[in-house]
């Protein structure tokens, strides 16, 4: 006899558990599944400890450039200890238990274990049966994979978890993938003092952003000692114990530690797709702009292919909600997803690359204005690295894309989000007035590059 529910939620990252608590506080009975840590990926693995990581790192960072800024002498402190307590600091405030009990006292009824649709609107989970009246939500979420290279699944390599809960910096470490964990790991681990090589298949770092993006982290790392391998591929890897060894085409690489960092891959096997009659081989659910996925489906996080990145699994809960509870609501948009790489400098980017725009067909000019260049990054000096790239749609006159690399740039592409989101044409922006001196103070001269181009100067 299976239990009669109102909705089932498999899978509680960030967005599963929101949607869940949502869905309860409304009055409906809930169930939540969840075989691993309630929160997801995010607060244990991800998002907060790695940025708390950063943070250290860019403190000792800060400290080697106060010579350049006050004319003192700077002493570089052992920060892997540092980093190790507050990284535990970070898993420690996010605790599994609290974290259930956070959930469970919002009416959820939480269950432990795989989740699988075993009918349409029917649940297994835990040994039990779910009847869900009004539907499902999935949230199941995505998981590190590695790249099928000769001999690296018999290495102990780490993944992006295994380097969050590293007690100390490695004497020396090869990050296989120059994506946003591998940059961002890459540039932690160098400031806590260890040797860095980044491998990376393509011919740039940063492959989903902007060129000059990928050519801006590559000059500063180079500059901090962090080598860069970039176009070459890896044919096997080797450990003999205490060292790593990869081989390239033109040679070998050896160090302490190996961190795979080429992607992941969506949890969707064993999840019972077949049973609502979708794909039970998919690497993503397509969903609607409601997030539906099926008659009493719902999808959403990173398995809907959207953007892998809590923001926009947290929006689609709330879209998911608003369905569920037939309530009124917009349907989801994502001509303005932002993203941001935590490196120094910030890589931050809304809507569309250049490249991107021009494989849709739009008619586009870009602009683009160093941060150097600006009085504040003048003031700035140590540290200064980046640019504001502007990506216009030159027969609507409003931004399609933006990038804002640079000090602060996931902060400077706040106001650019919502340009993009807004339509707001790039004449009114131009308009504005911008405050004296600041980082974002660039943008006005990207929009003037715009302009001057307009007129074909």
């Amino acid at each position: 006899m299976a239990d009669e529910v109102d909705v089932v939620v498999i899978g509680l990252g960030p967005g599963g558990e929101d949607a869940a608590g949502r869905l309860a506080e409304a009055g409906l009975s809930v169930v939540g599944v969840e075989s691993r840590l309630v929160g997801g990926e995010c607060p244990y693995y991800a998002c907060v400890p790695t940025k708390m990581m950063v943070r250290a790192a860019g403190l000792v960072a800060e400290a080697e450039r106060v010579p350049g800024m006050a004319g003192e002498a700077s002493v570089r402190p052992d920060w892997g200890p540092v980093a190790a307590r507050i990284r535990d600091e970070a898993t420690d405030s996010w605790d599994d238990k609290a974290a259930a009990d956070r959930l469970t006292g919002k009416g959820v009824r939480l269950v432990r274990g795989e989740g699988r649709i075993t009918a349409p609107r029917e649940v297994t989970a835990g040994g039990q049966v779910f009847h869900a009246r009004r539907g499902i939500v999935l949230n199941t979420g995505t998981s590190p994979t590695a790249p099928p290279v000769d001999g690296l699944a018999d290495t102990p390599y780490w993944t992006n978890r295994e380097a969050v809960q590293a007690p100390e910096a490695p004497e020396s470490l090869l990050v296989l993938g120059g994506g946003v964990v591998g940059v961002e790991m890459a540039q932690v681990f160098s400031r806590f003092g260890s040797r860095v090589t980044i491998v990376e298949a393509a011919d740039r770092l940063l492959i989903n952003d902007e060129p000059e993006s990928s050519a801006l982290l590559r000059e500063v790392f180079e500059r901090e000692g962090i080598g860069v391998r970039t176009g070459v591929n890896v044919s096997r890897v080797a450990h003999d114990g205490a060292e790593f060894t990869m081989r390239l085409g033109d040679g070998e690489l050896a160090a302490d530690r190996l961190l795979v960092a080429t992607g992941r891959r969506p949890n969707l096997k064993g999840l019972g797709l077949g049973a609502v009659g979708l794909d039970e081989n998919a690497r993503r659910i397509a969903v609607d702009g409601r997030m539906r996925a099926a008659d009493g489906v719902w999808a959403i996080g990173d398995i809907t292919g959207m953007g892998a990145f809590t923001h926009v699994s947290m929006y689609q809960a709330a879209v998911a909600v608003r369905d569920v509870l037939g309530e009124e609501g917009p349907p989801a948009a994502y001509r303005a997803v932002p993203r941001v790489t935590f490196t120094d400098p910030e890589i931050a980017s809304v809507g569309l690359t250049e490249a991107q725009a021009r494989d849709q067909n739009l008619p586009v000019r870009t602009a683009v204005a160093p941060i150097p260049e600006s009085t504040r990054g003048w003031i700035h000096k140590a540290g200064n690295d980046g640019f504001i790239k502007l990506v216009e749609d030159t027969e609507w006159g409003t931004l399609v894309g933006a990038t804002a690399a640079g000090p602060s740039g996931g902060e400077v592409l706040g106001f650019l989000a919502v340009a993009v989101h807004t339509e707001t044409p790039t004449a009114a922006l131009r308009e504005m007035i911008y405050a004296y001196p600041t980082f974002h103070r660039a943008v006005e001269s990207a929009l003037a590059g715009l302009a001057a181009r307009a007129r074909g100067e």
